[in-house]
């Protein structure tokens, strides 16, 4: 295909992009069976003719366990081992595989599990009655007396592999209202001995990735972006660039933002960009450096709010002038990049109809809106072929498909005739990326002579994420951008007199959801600040907690729950060796509730050493434990790593970072044990992607306010304390 490209059309195209919503329903009718005798009994199972059973996952796998999860659901209903089921994932076909709680197809806030829970069950089910069906016909007894299990169909005296019926099943049709196994029969769900279904193609090396795919007749394309958020492009030269060995030719981008550089290869592309001299203007970029722009954002929460998004600031203050004794506290927290292991990269190549998206693809209609308004071609013929992802934190999805416009604009000015694979380098990411946005908080605590709450002044600040972009209508209420202050304005602690107000961050510089999003930073504070009241009233933490949980309410009493378990299963209230000290921290996020109490020896001032970290989860019918521990232990230790020494600085509004050398992420010796608890629980299950992160960070800095320094400005390494 040829694709003519202006600037004028690729911006109208693109600004079209963020007021589309894409919302279809879910219809379910025959089977289908192919050539091959496989049958699709709905959009989410397929089950070959020789038995082999497929779960179609509508999620990509980025490491946290959907793949595993969702096959987990299929294997149970139909009495099948999990390394029965295989896993495929899904086409890129909204109509049949939207996520539930987005209305289009994507993964993200941690709702994979929440989201398909019933609807992959219902799946397998379905399949199961309508085999009984087929083989009750085919045996001329009743339906209710066909078992299934280990793949085999049995009833009076008969007995046939499942695959036998998947012709005759399929002609069925498929059923509304299957039933589901009762709790009492589940035996995959909930199993601690089965194991990840990727497990064997990551360990053997078969498992593909985005950056691994190299089709024929491929080149690549790098960007040269502009060193400072903001800052367009005004000239550029590329002579030195030929003397790059398979350097193909230097085009500016449409959007002003920076210059596309073709290669034969990955190699031969970065190395002509770095010969490349560019100018730029830097006239509305963010030219400010770090201490300017943390200055701003505390004197923003120390001033009136701009936003009130929960009570009344006059009302809490009179609480706090008459109250016994007021505790305060200013809080800052940095930029932070996600650093995801496999840099971004895709590949496009044309089609008969269209074009074909390479990709470990997390938004996969996002995708396909942005490939085809800046292609100019209809949405479905889009095709995306989803690959393993090397992590994400949010990082592959924006709200405004960043890499997938640039992608698709590096195909188009190369003629849209051969495929072109996209690279970012983690450099690129870093420098250039999209950040968890820098934030302060100012918190005022009012205490009666008893040390109870009797009012708390609670000021945020930082640039939002969602405002002004596609999800505006659904997170942004009243000015109040929700990710800003969600884990504060909705926490399930019963704070009387309780005000938040918002003051947004203005900036061009990129911000994104990161791993848990807004709770990153409110956990950290609202756990803090528990602590310190807690210290200010005489009280034990964990009782002082429980205190504020006492009110009977579901999320009171789950998250109670979680506090007593890690409390208990720490030995919280046990001796604990000299030089040692434990915190503990509380939190819900993404409907998930996550205690932590860490144990740390050591000082600040020659090195803290983390002993363990003793986690709690409640995050509903557990499917499956392996996943949920690793996912618990994968988010300890990123909130932990990331808060003891990372940060994204400026200087004249330059980033100073480049690469894990000094953006550094968790080292395995950084935490020397994680023990995980999960709470039994029949509750609809919720995700575990991000919940653990937001607790680890308070109940590191709370171990460390036992007898050393009470960080409230990260990282922890910038602030006065030090690692072993």
């Amino acid at each position: 295909m040829t694709i003519q490209l202006s600037r004028r059309g690729f911006l109208k195209s693109v600004s079209a992009m963020s007021g589309t919503a894409l919302v279809i329903g879910f219809d379910t009718g025959n089977a289908l069976a192919g050539d091959d005798g496989a049958a699709e009994f709905t959009p989410l199972v397929r089950i070959a003719a020789d038995g082999r059973v497929t779960a179609l996952i509508k999620h990509f796998e980025c490491g946290q366990g959907a793949a595993t999860g969702l096959a987990t659901l299929i294997a149970e209903e139909l009495s099948l081992a999990l390394d029965q089921v295989e896993v495929e994932f899904a086409p890129a076909d909204a109509s049949k595989y939207a996520n539930l709680l987005f209305g289009i197809q994507g993964t993200g806030g941690s709702t994979a599990m929440a989201n398909s829970y019933m609807q992959y069950r219902q799946a397998g089910a379905a399949a199961r009655d309508m085999l009984a069906a087929a083989a009750a016909e085919a045996w001329g007894v009743p339906a209710s007396s066909v078992t299934l299990a280990d793949g085999q169909l049995k009833a009076a005296g008969n007995t046939a592999a499942m695959g036998d019926f998947v012709v005759s099943a399929s002609a069925l049709d498929v059923p509304v209202n299957p039933r589901l196994k009762d709790p009492s029969e589940f035996m995959v769900i909930g199993n601690p001995n089965t194991r990840r279904r990727d497990n064997g193609p990551k360990t053997d090396g078969t498992a593909v990735y985005a950056m691994d795919l190299h089709l024929e007749n491929q080149i690549v394309a790098v960007v040269l972006r502009s060193p400072r958020f903001g800052g367009t492009l005004t000239s550029f030269d590329d002579s030195s660039a030929g003397d790059v060995h398979g350097f193909i030719r230097a085009v500016a981008l449409p959007t002003g933002t920076g210059v596309l550089v073709y290669g034969q290869n990955t190699w031969a592309a970065l190395q002509a960009r770095e010969a490349i001299s560019a100018e730029w203007d830097f006239s509305q970029a963010d030219n400010r450096g770090s201490d300017q722009i943390k200055a701003d954002l505390l004197a923003a929460v120390n001033a009136d709010a701009e936003f009130d998004a929960k009570g009344n600031a006059l009302e809490t203050s009179a609480l706090l002038e008459n109250s016994a004794q007021v505790i305060e506290r200013d809080f800052f927290f940095p930029y932070l990049a996600h650093a995801t292991m496999e840099p971004l990269t895709c590949t496009i190549s044309p089609t008969e109809s269209g074009v074909m998206l390479h990709d470990g693809c997390q938004m996969p209609t996002a995708a396909q809106m942005a490939l085809a308004a800046v292609l100019q071609i209809p949405q479905e013929n889009v095709e995306v072929t989803t690959l393993y992802a090397g992590g994400t934190f949010g990082r592959r999805s924006t709200q405004n498909a960043d890499y997938h416009v640039e992608a698709a604009l590096a195909f188009a000015l190369n003629g849209g005739q051969q495929p072109v694979k996209l690279v970012w380098s983690r450099e690129d990411d870093i420098r250039s990326g999209y950040y968890r946005p820098a934030m302060a908080h100012k918190v005022r605590i009012g205490l009666d002579e008893d040390g109870r709450i009797v009012g708390w002044d609670h000021r945020v600040s930082g640039k939002p994420i969602f405002k002004g972009g596609p999800w505006d209508a659904f997170i942004v209420q009243n000015g109040v951008d929700s990710s800003s202050v969600e884990g504060v304005h909705d926490t399930p602690y019963d704070i009387p007199g309780q005000y938040v107000g918002l003051t947004d961050g203005k900036s061009p510089i990129s911000v994104n959801w990161w791993r848990s999003v807004g709770h990153s930073h409110t956990a950290y504070v609202m756990e803090t600040m528990m602590d310190i009241a807690a210290a200010a009233a005489g009280r034990d933490p964990v009782d002082y907690r429980m205190e504020y949980l006492s009110g009977g309410t579901t999320d009171q009493m789950r998250m109670a729950g979680v506090l007593q378990l890690a409390a208990e299963k720490s030995g919280w209230n046990e001796s604990i060796a000299k030089g040692g000290n434990r915190g503990v921290a509380v939190h819900k996020s993404f409907g998930t509730f996550v205690a932590e109490v860490v144990e740390i020896s050591g000082d600040a001032e020659d090195g803290i050493v983390i002993e363990k970290v003793t986690c709690a989860v409640d995050c509903g019918v557990p499917v499956n434990p392996d996943v949920i521990a690793a996912q618990m232990e994968s988010g300890i230790g990123y909130g932990i790593g990331h808060v003891m020494r990372n940060e994204i600085t400026f200087t004249d509004g330059e980033v100073d970072q480049f690469n894990f050398p000094d953006y550094e992420p968790l080292r395995i010796s950084d935490i020397r044990s994680i023990e995980t608890h999960i709470v039994p629980s029949t509750e609809a299950p919720t995700g575990v992607g991000e919940p653990s992160t937001p607790p680890s960070g308070p109940a590191l800095a709370n171990a460390i306010a036992v007898a050393g320094p009470r960080v409230t400005h990260l990282p922890m390494t910038a602030n006065g304390v030090s690692f072993a």
